[in-house]
């Protein structure tokens, strides 16, 4: 082989290294051009509901590509993948409720006033409240938050399916930026732009938001009294019935089941044997109610009145209501699911799974909050307890696993 050859050989190999390496390098520098180019692009449509250039420019001042987890969240939605008793179990539980009562005692003369002005239960935004940022405890995390223009022109921009919701929110947040009611760098929500202590998205915002503290703007990032009244003031006009209960659990007999999913009158519910647990009788028997099962026939069963679907204009998730109904009840001084789920045969509830977060903080393996929510903290802790007797270090909490350490 002549060292021509050789040099030409190598050459070509050095070629077709420099092409795979080029390949498999990210293309940010052409991705984040292409999203500056969005950006720059999509002013015109912004522009045409009435944001200006000074506006349009201090909102995305220093944005330069799309924010790298807003995808990454837009995959998992709780509400739609979750069973419905963790999904239940991670939001009424006695780390919700003991808090929610102790947000009661503290903030009760502005929801006594809030309540008389919109009518609205306040069980009810305690319940939401929590469900949205954990009474304001998720505002404090600064991985939890995004900036909102960002995170929706992220959304336009690459995800199709998600786009003309973005679009339509970015208008929204740019509207509120150029109202003067928060500074563009304290603009910050959900991946998905739900915003404040209860979580508006800017349309909604724009449609709901109020100004129950009188100092003269709207703010739902900082005063607990704006943001309360804003979900008060959505749900009153959306319907809510005040003094009426979102619904019951009951007792389904098996002949009734095939009902679920239909409206009946509360008394012709109890003619089809339909009961509460706690051997109640229905109050307002001439109220309708739609039957749910949202563990199948053998979970429990509830019959849903018409606040039910009003609180399902916050958020459209069967399991999301239920779970703010069955929390306000809770924080209430009453209810509670009283029939048990239908979990997997050695997986715990909800009082067991706070007593092996207990017992695994009392050991010292465990020093998070006691909330019965698995999180990385309690899953480091199951494995290492579970290595240390024996049993195989998955991190998942399970009966055998509490029987152990109860032993």
């Amino acid at each position: 082989m002549t060292q021509n050859h050789k040099n030409s050989l190598r050459g070509l190999a050095l070629a077709l290294v420099v092409a795979v390496q080029v390949a498999l390098v990210p293309d940010n520098a052409k991705a984040d051009s292409r999203f500056q180019k969005w950006i720059a692009d999509f002013y015109q449509t912004a522009a045409q509901s009435g944001i200006s250039k000074a506006t349009y420019q201090k909102a995305f001042s220093g944005v330069s590509e799309p924010d790298p987890t807003v995808l990454e969240k837009a995959a998992y939605q709780p509400e739609f993948t979750s069973k419905i008793w963790d999904y239940v179990d991670s939001r009424v539980n006695p780390y919700t409720v003991k808090i929610g009562r102790e947000m009661a005692a503290k903030h009760a003369r502005t929801l006594a006033a809030i309540e008389q002005r919109f009518g609205v239960d306040k069980t009810i935004l305690l319940a939401i409240w929590s469900m949205e940022s954990n009474y304001g405890a998720v505002l404090d995390k600064d991985d939890r938050l995004h900036y909102v223009p960002r995170a929706l022109a992220t959304l336009a921009y690459a995800d199709p399916s998600r786009a003309k919701f973005a679009k339509k929110q970015l208008v929204a947040a740019l509207k509120i930026l150029q109202n003067g009611d928060v500074p563009a760098r304290e603009m910050t929500g959900s991946w998905a732009g739900a915003m404040g202590h209860t979580q508006f998205i800017p349309t909604s915002y724009l449609l709901y938001a109020i100004d129950a503290d009188g100092n003269g703007h709207r703010d739902i990032w900082n005063s607990i009294p704006d943001a309360l009244a804003t979900s008060a003031n959505l749900l009153m006009k959306n319907g809510w019935d005040t003094g009426k209960t979102w619904g019951y659990e009951v007792v389904v007999p098996a002949a009734a089941a095939k009902q679920a999913g239909k409206s009946h009158t509360l008394a012709q519910w109890a003619a089809l044997g339909l009961t509460r647990p706690n051997g109640k009788a229905f109050r307002e028997s001439a109220t309708k109610a739609v039957l749910k099962m949202p563990a199948g026939a053998g979970g429990p069963g509830f019959l849903m009145t018409a606040n039910f679907y009003t609180i399902k204009n916050y958020n459209a998730s069967d399991s999301y209501a239920l779970a703010v109904g069955l929390l306000a009840d809770q924080i209430a001084g009453y209810g509670g699911v009283l029939q048990r789920w239908p979990r997997p045969d050695g997986a715990l509830d909800i009082t067991e799974k706070f007593e092996l977060q207990t017992r695994l903080k009392t050991l010292g393996y465990y020093n998070g909050e006691v909330d019965g929510n698995f999180g990385s903290g309690s899953k480091a802790a199951i494995s290492a307890v579970q290595s240390r007797i024996g049993m195989q270090p998955d991190g998942e909490p399970s009966l055998p696993l509490l029987n152990a350490l109860r032993r």
